[in-house]
């Protein structure tokens, strides 16, 4: 099963830019919604499943507790990541935001691992396994109902104001309602007469939390090696520097992600009998342009003649022996 999405909607790469204020208010708003959500469901997940001897309960509470963990993970990171730039970090410090990722992805595949170990011991023994009480499935159903709608919630507002972080904090929460339906299954077969389907489901559910970690890591860590943004996003940048008036060609547009803005580096096209002070002029008002329209954080501009080669990757001829 697959819960992730990529982050922002592909077919509308130039939606309304937020201020980083605004973002940073969103953020803060949403996690202490899931701070107060996840709380709740930790403690009476948690103490319901021992008390009901329901191993994927627990397990599913160990689940909100990471999820717990990692809200005040992004609230951390929010905060400093909204630091201004200084000389040591001229581009600010946006990834922060990249490295909460990261953390939430190694948070969540350690829990994951650990819920696998943790089942795989009961599987040993399937005849110690205990028939749960009916109580497990009401909270296991209501925590269920209870993520699905605060996914809901926390995507829709990572959506606003497009962030990464937000929208792998949101997939969390989408990845405990999953968890919370196998645990409710696994539940209802142990009731049935198969006690053995409550630590299957907790096994199911440390798979699940240990293969989100690992998407949500891995996409960090490439972030965090400068990788560029979706083609269509890329495309969507180009077009709006084309279209920028006295620029007549782009070539070599490279992005990079800076957290969940996006730092561009450019060569533009222009009329070669252009004085020097013409060319800047353009180049000034496309980087305006690009800046206003794309979540983009700072464009590098390298003005080239219209028609003419191209002398920038001309290869160095080799010395002579």
């Amino acid at each position: 099963m697959h819960f992730f999405t990529p982050p922002f909607d592909p077919d509308d790469p130039e939606d309304v830019t937020h201020t980083a204020a605004e973002r940073a208010a969103a953020a803060s708003r949403s996690t202490w919604v899931s701070v107060a959500v996840n709380l709740v469901l930790t403690t009476t997940q948690i103490a319901v499943g021992v008390l009901a001897k329901s191993q994927g309960l627990v397990a599913d509470g160990i689940h909100s507790l990471s999820d717990l963990v990692a809200d005040f993970v992004v609230l951390f990171a929010n905060h400093h990541s909204q630091k201004d730039a200084d000389a040591g970090h001229p581009y600010g410090h946006h990834r922060f935001e990249t490295a909460a990722s990261f953390v939430l992805g190694v948070l969540l595949l350690a829990v994951g691992v650990g819920m696998l170990w943790s089942a795989f011991l009961k599987l040993e023994d399937p005849a110690a396994v205990p028939t749960v009480h009916v109580i497990a499935l009401w909270v296991a159903g209501g925590a269920l109902v209870t993520k699905e709608l605060l996914f809901r919630y926390m995507l829709s507002v990572a959506k606003r104001v497009k962030s990464s972080m937000l929208v792998a904090n949101a997939w969390h929460a989408r990845s405990d309602a999953a968890s919370s339906l196998v645990v409710a299954i696994g539940i209802v077969g142990n009731l049935a007469g198969y006690p053995i389907l409550d630590p299957i489901a907790a096994a199911i559910v440390g798979f699940m939390v240990a293969r989100m970690g690992w998407e949500f890591g891995w996409d960090a860590l490439h972030d965090l090696m400068d990788r560029a943004i979706d083609d269509a996003e890329v495309l969507a940048i180009r077009r709006t520097l084309e279209e920028t008036p006295g620029v007549r060609g782009v070539h070599d547009l490279r992005t990079r992600k800076m957290g969940d803005m996006v730092v561009v580096d450019v060569h533009l096209e222009v009329e070669a009998a252009l004085s020097v002070e013409a060319g800047h002029d353009i180049a000034v008002e496309a980087r305006g342009r690009v800046m206003q329209r794309h979540r983009v954080l700072n464009v590098m501009t390298h003005v080239d003649p219209w028609l003419r080669p191209d002398r920038d990757h001309a290869v160095a001829s080799p010395r002579a022996a």
